[in-house]
Formats: C-alpha cells, structure tokens, sequence
C-alpha cells in the first residue's frame, strides 16, 4: 500500500498522543513507515518543524527532542510528492472547495488521491473527506 503521510501522524511519534488507540495507531504507522515508503507534500517539511517549535516554546519538547525526532525521521523513507506546488495547485484548490477542506488539508488530499495512496492522519475532517471520496485512512478496516 502507498502511503501518503500527514504531520499530524509523524508528530505523534515524539508528543505520544492521550487516547491510547490513537498512540497505538501512532506506532503502527512509524513500524509501516520503516519498511515501506512514505510521501509528502512539500508543506509537510514546514508543519512538522513550526509544531516542532511550538511544542518547544510550550516546554513539551526540549530543542534537543526536536533535533534527536529530526534525525530519527530522516531514516525513513519519506519522499517528497514529485509535482511542485505551484503544479498540483489547480487540483489542489479544486479539492479545497469540492470538500471544504483548508488548503494546507486539501494539499494531502489531493496528494494521495493522486498517487492512490492511504493517508495517515490524525485530522477527523480530512479523513471524513477522504474517505466519502473513496479513500483510505490508514487505520481503517480494509
């Protein structure tokens, strides 16, 4: 399965998430992201490292946290979506609309509608979106 991965699911793996089907769902998706390859959109490089910064100024991650999660995440295999943005940007803004999704959200959407990937995310909108357009989460029953 391809596997198109959301912030909000890598950044449970350095903050631990309270619900524990959510932690454990959280390790599913960092042991699926060890042995197979992930993609990203571009933005997701800039999500992961403002909520990296605001989870340090809020004292939840220390800036050594932050730099040892960094390196943790560069032995995966995460790749980065071959279309630019400003090449996915008219499907993107088309799913926006159609799904009433943010932009930042409708970019992953769009991605793994693309590519006929899952998506793992943690966002309940996106994956509501996603899967009322045939979709699937990670997570969910096959």
């Amino acid at each position: 399965m391809k596997l198109v991965l959301d912030a909000s699911m890598a950044l449970a793996w350095c903050i631990t998430r309270n619900n524990p089907t959510e932690a454990a769902l959280a390790q599913e998706v960092l042991n699926f992201s060890r042995l197979n390859r992930a993609q990203v959109p571009a933005l997701w490089y800039a999500e992961v490292l403002n909520a990296l910064l605001v989870f340090e100024r809020a004292s939840r991650l220390s800036s050594r946290d932050s730099a040892n999660f960094l390196r943790d995440l560069r032995t995966l295999w995460i790749d980065l979506d071959s279309l630019s943005a400003d090449q996915s940007q008219a499907g993107v803004l088309s799913t926006g609309r159609l799904h009433q999704l943010t932009a930042y959200d409708a970019t992953y959407f769009e991605l793994a509608m693309r590519t006929g990937a899952g998506l793992a995310t943690f966002d309940r909108k996106l994956a509501d979106a996603y899967r009322k357009a045939g979709g699937h989460v990670f997570g969910d029953a096959p």
